[in-house]
């Protein structure tokens, strides 16, 4: 017999199995990283509330609650839910808020108002959430400190 040179190795097996230690690892960097950016999400209008003493509110958990912000430049903003809006005038806030509470049966509208704002501009946006079919409207405070 001649000797070709060529030694035959056995061939391996294919694996069909698949390394999910990498997959784990992105998980938990992604995991990290939704952690750390998930509380700057949130949205809303930062305003210095007044600060008092009074019971909460109830507020049922079934329905999205609708929250008209004024910001200290009497700028007024609609929250309903998680979904805030740009600044608006108040006849486009009135506009939005009746179509909000049109299919509502629950017609509650909360006011965060920030504590420089001026007086004026909290009473014509409640009469102006009256006229837009808001049957209760409350205030948003928060407590004193102390």
């Amino acid at each position: 017999m001649k000797s070709t040179g060529i030694t035959s190795t056995p061939r391996r097996k294919p694996m069909a199995e698949i390394n999910v230690v990498p997959y784990i690892d992105v998980m938990l960097v992604l995991l990290v990283i939704f952690m750390v950016t998930a509380p700057m999400m949130t949205q809303g209008v930062k305003v210095d509330l007044p600060e008092t003493t009074s019971d909460p509110m109830q507020a049922p958990k079934d329905v999205e609650p609708v929250i008209v912000s004024v910001d200290a430049n009497g700028a007024y903003y609609i929250e309903v839910g998680d979904k805030g809006s740009d600044p608006m005038p108040l006849p486009t806030l009135t506009e939005q808020v009746n179509k909000v509470l049109s299919g509502r049966s629950q017609r509650d509208v909360l006011v965060r108002g920030d504590r420089n704002v001026d007086y004026g501009t909290v009473v014509r946006l409640m009469a102006a959430l009256q006229s837009a079919g808001a049957t209760s409207v409350g205030l948003i405070t928060e407590e004193p400190e102390g």
